[in-house]
Order: structure tokens, then sequence, then C-alpha cells
């Protein structure tokens, strides 16, 4: 018998394929996930980045260019001057501030965007202009949300394909069942249908949040398109004036 992350398994010589239990509890607990590069989450966030350059300046913290300027000072050097020396926690620390200075600007665009709704216009941001722009906060939303998740599940990407790791904070149906998908791991586009579904139902769908920052992130993301929704809908109807 051989243990992992005090989850005990069978050796493959002498495993038991009949023993659904302990196949289930290892399912549960979360299976070591293969290396996952993190140039998918790059793009995702240059995505994410041109989303934001593209908002009106009346709906951004300073000039438009002014956080994928920064971003991208950050991304460049990281990613294509020293991809392989740069220390997995010191890239892992770099992408939690990235995805943090995003999210805030990202925040204060959607608080600018409800002050313009609410007053009608800003000028020179008309209307339809508007619910471009709130379509914009809220594809961001999706995107960084979804990228959070990837980063902080059990530690990190890189944590996660360690035969030791953390505990899991989001609970997927394949976990559950593990029959249905033997030895399945989430990875990046797992987490951003998790981010999609609590955009649209404004709650977890078939993924639940276990522990205490994966609940507070998805109330956060929820309250953040329940509001911008709201507010696209009451203008496209012109409740708002």
């Amino acid at each position: 018998m051989s243990t992992e992350a005090g989850v005990t398994q069978s050796d493959p010589e002498v495993a038991d394929p009949g023993d659904k239990g302990e196949e289930e509890d290892r399912a549960a607990w979360g299976y070591t996930a293969p290396y996952e590069p993190r140039w998918p989450a790059t793009l995702a966030v240059l995505t994410a980045l041109i989303l934001y350059y593209t908002l009106p300046e009346k709906l951004t913290p300073g000039p438009n260019w002014l956080v994928p300027a920064l971003e991208l000072a950050v991304i460049i050097p990281l990613n294509v001057v020293a991809p392989r020396i740069t220390p997995s926690r010191v890239r892992r620390k770099i992408a939690i501030f990235l995805f943090g200075a995003i999210s805030m600007a990202n925040l204060v665009a959607l608080l600018l965007l409800v002050q313009a709704l609410l007053k009608g216009r800003i000028q020179p941001v008309h209307g339809p202009e508007l619910v471009v722009a709130a379509v914009h906060i809220w594809l961001t939303n999706v995107i960084i949300f979804g990228l959070w998740y990837w980063e902080l599940d059990r530690g990190g990407p890189t944590e996660r394909s360690k035969p030791r790791h953390r505990l899991p904070d989001f609970l997927f149906p394949q976990m559950i069942t593990p029959e249905a998908q033997p030895h399945w791991t989430p990875g990046l586009v797992d987490y951003l249908y998790v981010s999609l579904s609590n955009s649209t139902a404004f709650s977890p769908a078939d993924t639940a949040p276990l522990t205490l920052w994966a609940k507070a992130l998805m109330l956060v993301q929820a309250l953040a398109s329940l509001l911008t929704l709201a507010l696209v809908a009451a203008r496209a109807v012109n409740i708002l004036p």
C-alpha cells in the first residue's frame, strides 16, 4: 500500500478494481493533476485586457490604456524573457497580483458604469456605448474570476500537479461520480465554465464551493454580474433615463 497526500491508494500491482469506496474517496479529495502550462491563462489575461482597453475612458480609472500597459510590462518579460528561470512561487505571486489589478480596475469600471446609467449618460458616452461597455465589463468579470478559481483551487496549477496537495476548494460533479470520467482533474476551461455559470445563474450551478475564500469570491462575482445585467436590462427597456 502507498499513501498520497494522506489518502491511501493501492499499488498498481495489487489494485482492487472493485474497491469503489476508496476510489470515490480519492476522487472527492482530488487526483494529482497533470502539468498545466500557463500560456492559456496568459491568453485569457490578454483577452481581458483587450476588453478593458475598449472601454470608454470615462468608465476607467485614468486612461484606458494604463492598466493594460502596466500588465503587459509584467507579462511580456515573465513569459518571453525568463519563463523558465522564474520560480513557480514567484510566478504565482505575480499572477495573483495581475489578476488583482484587473479585478480592481474592472470593479471601478463597473461602479462608473452604474453612475453613468443612473444619471442617463456621461458625456461623451451615450446609451448604446454604455450597454456595450457593460457587456465588456461582464465578460471581463467572467474571465478574471475564472482565472482566480484556477489559480487558487488546491494551491494553484503547480501544486495540483504534485502528489501532496491540499484539499480541494471546489467540488466538481466528476469528483462525485468518478466512474463517469476516471482520474479526471479540472483544467482552466472547467474553471472558466464555473465562472460563466456563476455569472449567469448568480449562484453555483453544478460545482460547489467548499472553502470560505471560494464562497466569498463566488458571492462577489454573482453580485457584480447581477448588478451589471440588471442595469443593462433596465436600460434596454428604457426604465432608466
